[in-house]
């Protein structure tokens, strides 16, 4: 399946799941300010760093070797027996430490401790969540794009029902534990499309431990972890940082223009994701190589940055739109963090490369150093610049890791023949 016709059906899942994040972002707006879309930042971040840590952080492990075996039944069973087992050993791990540290958890993130309740609710859903990233990741491995769409749409349409219920009723509190109820909410449309389709075997099912498969797959998470836990943990410190700085209503702001950034971005990552990883772990030639990625860069960089012009032109109608009248501070953030997400989508592109050919070492300590820079970066521009200096950080360290990508991918490409 090419990237136009990949692009249609990923462009109408995610259209489904921007909705359902701009409804909740909107519900919380109304009902708690620039405050509640703050702490609304710190428990997505979380449920971000549960569900990968839950499913043992495997998901594009899924996704390369189904992609490589998938005319091999006998090693594609193992593969996934071990897969399984390795998630529902790590989900139980998970939910045991969130459920134990459930009170400090609420108290550290949201600064109440009585939302601990929640934090438990969150804590038992791992094993469903882990279930769920499982699943997608098969039909995403066997580039079954169209079930793909079919359960992100149906999933998010769920989602939005049970968020305007729930919101409505307990408002932030609400808000937050529909997020958690919407994810696992999924499965009911997930696991009947996939018992449906050509590929579902019953053994996908079939826990056993499996000492190669799950060395495999313990490599190639050690990747996944460190790009999957270190933005929400990084996210989650800028925000400290900011509201011991500037206070809960400013990281309000920053938090509103961040969103705005990921819901229009969400259309380029998931394309990248889901066209891109299977692609490229398939593809060993250098010629074949080089021509994927001048198609990315030839049809997502022309588009992300008209998306981007866009979005700064219509900011404020923007921010009205999605959000109140409170927060039209947040307008005079946009410049710099729209020009980061041009260059974040150019380095994705190339990032790519390294986790699709197993570049561990190297993988994990760039993600390593840029989100320690980006740190560091937003704690002297922010001194210096105010709130905007974050969103100038944003830019600057991924304008660093866009040459890094480059260095990385020439020094490859051209070790191939």
């Amino acid at each position: 399946m090419n990237i136009v016709r990949t692009g249609f059906y990923t462009s109408i899942a995610t259209a489904a799941r921007l909705l359902a994040g701009l409804v909740a972002i909107k519900l919380v707006a109304w009902f708690a300010g620039p405050e509640g879309v703050g702490k609304l930042g710190q428990f997505m971040s979380l449920m971000s760093l549960l569900a990968v840590l839950a499913g043992g952080g495997i998901g594009a492990a899924i996704v390369k070797h189904v992609a490589e075996y998938r005319d091999d039944p006998q090693r594609l069973s193992r593969l996934l027996s071990a897969a399984l087992c390795y998630a529902f050993c790590a989900s139980c791990l998970m939910g045991g430490v969130a459920l134990l540290l459930s009170r400090q958890l609420a108290t550290w993130l949201l600064g109440d401790p009585q939302y601990a309740g929640l934090i438990r609710v969150l804590a038992v859903a791992q094993l469903g969540i882990a279930l769920l990233n499982y699943l997608l990741a098969v039909v995403n491995g066997f580039m079954d794009v169209r079930r793909l769409a079919f359960i992100q749409v149906s999933g998010s349409l769920i989602g939005i029902v049970m968020m305007v219920w729930l919101a409505r009723w307990q408002h932030l509190h609400g808000a937050l534990l529909a997020l958690v109820l919407g994810q696992l909410s999924w499965l009911l449309v997930g696991l009947p499309a996939w018992w449906r389709s050509s590929y579902f075997r019953r053994g996908m099912l079939r826990l056993r431990y499996d000492r190669e498969m799950s060395l495999r797959l313990a490599t190639f998470s050690v990747m996944t972890l460190s790009s999957a836990l270190l933005p929400p943990l990084v996210n989650i410190a800028v925000r400290d940082h900011l509201a011991l700085q500037f206070g809960w209503e400013p990281v309000g702001y920053w938090q509103a223009v961040s969103k705005v950034s990921d819901a229009y971005l969400l259309f380029f990552t998931t394309a990248i994701n889901i066209h891109y990883l299977p692609r490229l772990a398939s593809t060993h030639e250098r010629a074949a190589l080089l021509a994927e990625l001048r198609t990315a860069c030839r049809i997502l960089l022309p588009a992300v940055v008209v998306l981007a012009a866009v979005v700064y032109a219509l900011r404020e109608w923007v921010t009205r739109l999605l959000f109140t009248p409170d927060f039209a501070a947040a307008n005079a953030l946009y410049g710099p963090q729209l020009v980061g997400d041009v260059i974040k989508i150019a380095s994705f592109i190339l990032s790519y490369l390294m986790l699709a050919k197993a570049m561990t070492k190297l993988f994990v300590v760039s993600e390593c150093v840029f989100a320690a820079s980006y740190v560091v970066l937003v704690w002297v521009l922010a001194a210096r610049f105010g709130l905007v200096g974050a969103m100038y950080a944003f830019a600057l360290n991924y304008l660093l890791y866009l040459g890094f990508n480059l260095l990385v991918a020439r020094r490859y490409l051209g070790g191939l023949r």
